[in-house]
Order: C-alpha cells, then sequence, then structure tokens
C-alpha cells in the first residue's frame, strides 16, 4: 500500500495550472512543437505540398495540446478557441492582415519605391502556406494565448499588453536578417494590433486570421522579406529601392513607418473599443473580492 501523499491533488493542480506554470510548462511544449515546424519546413523544402501537409497537421496538434493543458490542468474550456463565430472573426483577421500588408506595397508603389518586374507562375503561391499558418497558430497560442493571458490573471490588461508586445518584438531577433529597430517596429505594430484583437475578441481567431494573412500575403504575393528572413520568390517579381526607414530594408516591410503608422493605427482603435465595451481586466489587486 503506498503512503499518503503530503500534497493534495488539488493543490498540485493550482501549482501547475498557476500563470509562471503555464508560461513555462505549455510555453516549452509550443516551442518545442515551433522547433517540429522548422524541421518540416526545411526538410520539405522542394516539396511544398507535403510540407503543408505536415505543418497543417502539427497546427492541429498544436491546438489540441492547448486545450487539452485548458480542460486538463486548468480545469476550464479553452473559450479563446471555441469554433463558434470562428470562421467570421478569423475571416476578419485574414481580411485585415492582407489589406494593410498590401496598403503598405502600394504606398511603396506610388513613392516609386517598389516596382514590378513580372509575374511568376501561380504555383509559387503554394511555398509560403506552410511558413505562414506555422508561425500565425503558434506564435499567436505562445504569445497570446500563453504569455498574454498568464500576465493578465495577476497583473491585467495593460501589462499583458505591454510584456507579451515586447517579447514578441524581440524574438524576432533571432531571425537571420534581423535588427534590433525591426524587432522594436513589430513590438509596436504588430504587438499591440495583435494584442488588442485578443483583448477585443478575447479568442485568438482574429490575431492568427491576422498574423497568417499579413506573412503569406508578404511572401507568397509580394515576394518580400518577412521579419528579417530570406526572400523567398512568390508570385510577383519586383525590386525595391529606396530609404530604409520607408521600405524597411533588410528586415522587409514591417521595419517601415508605413507599417508602423497603419498598423499601430488599427491597434489603437481596436483598443478604444476594447475599452468602451469593458473588456479591460484591472491587475488582481484591484479586482472586486
Amino acid at each position: 500500500m503506498n503512503p499518503p501523499s503530503d500534497t493534495p491533488p488539488g493543490l498540485l493542480r493550482q501549482v501547475f495550472a498557476s500563470p509562471p506554470a503555464r508560461v513555462l510548462l505549455l510555453g516549452f511544449v509550443l516551442l518545442m512543437m515551433m522547433g517540429l515546424n522548422a524541421d518540416v519546413m526545411t526538410s520539405y523544402a522542394g516539396q511544398p505540398v507535403k510540407s503543408v501537409q505536415h505543418i497543417l497537421a502539427l497546427a492541429v496538434a498544436g491546438f489540441a495540446v492547448y486545450i487539452g493543458h485548458a480542460r486538463l490542468v486548468e480545469q476550464r474550456e479553452a473559450d479563446e478557441l471555441r469554433l463558434q463565430g470562428m470562421g467570421r472573426e478569423f475571416g476578419i483577421g485574414l481580411l485585415i492582415g492582407a489589406g494593410l500588408y498590401t496598403a503598405c506595397e502600394l504606398a511603396l508603389m506610388g513613392l516609386g519605391l517598389y516596382r514590378i518586374t513580372g509575374l511568376n507562375p501561380l504555383s509559387f503561391l503554394v511555398p509560403a502556406i506552410a511558413m505562414a499558418v506555422s508561425s500565425s497558430v503558434f506564435e499567436e497560442l505562445l504569445f497570446r494565448g500563453v504569455l498574454y493571458r498568464s500576465v493578465e490573471t495577476w497583473l491585467g490588461s495593460w501589462a499583458a499588453l505591454a510584456v507579451s508586445s515586447l517579447v514578441f518584438g524581440l524574438s524576432h531577433l533571432l531571425n537571420p536578417q534581423a535588427t534590433l529597430v525591426g524587432a522594436l517596429f513589430i513590438a509596436v505594430e504588430a504587438g499591440i494590433l495583435l494584442g488588442a484583437a485578443f483583448m477585443l475578441t478575447r479568442r485568438l481567431w482574429v490575431s492568427i486570421g491576422f498574423h497568417m494573412a499579413w506573412n503569406y500575403t508578404q511572401s507568397a504575393v509580394f515576394s518580400s522579406i518577412v521579419s528579417g528572413n530570406d526572400a523567398a520568390p512568390g508570385l510577383i517579381r519586383s525590386t525595391v529601392n529606396g530609404p530604409d526607414l520607408l521600405t524597411g530594408g533588410q528586415f522587409g516591410v514591417e521595419s517601415s513607418v508605413l507599417a508602423l503608422a497603419l498598423c499601430t493605427t488599427t491597434g489603437v482603435v481596436m483598443l478604444v473599443l476594447a475599452v468602451r465595451r469593458g473588456q479591460v481586466v484591472p491587475p488582481a489587486w484591484r479586482r472586486p473580492r
């Protein structure tokens, strides 16, 4: 007969479900899965359809891990991934992401800095799907689903927005052509917008849709550099010449004042809506008991 444990099962569950443990445990698992994503895309670099198939399977597994942790460890429903209304919110995110990025490129074209030189076959639209799905699903689960929610539990929405935005931006310093300016721009423009989308809707679908469409449009359609990663050929063949402040230079359009202005403005609008709708969570010590 086993001796009785001195630690109640409920206490252990509370420890593992606490915000720090959530970041460490669930965050670690998601990071490992992101590493698998990178391995898959490298292994199937010349087989884009197989790469997409494997990445989609890993994305489903990532959702399952996140939902499983919520139900089994946190003992709650993962409402932020509820399927009801998913199509509408995901679609809105796709439209905003594709629209804002296209607006950036159109502005560069209007300034004579981005010139279209030709078109590639439609098959060039396929390879970027894997990258767009991988980055959007796993980065949103990690930075908004895990980090933002964990910080918000104790410190409230504004601290969660600041911390998740900064960490999200600085994580892009790991990319091959990364710059500190580019990482800080992402922290402001994308960190605020994506965090605001979660704050406003309390769900991840808008932020996943935006993230996916932005990256896909950037790479697959306009053949542009994505967040300091090496550019891959997409549908449009083009040349970019001009000051880094406008073009983003080696980091890509995210490091341009155009993206900073458009995305930050959109994020601020979402924050205003979140405040008006009472979606801002105060710090734990200021909540009614």
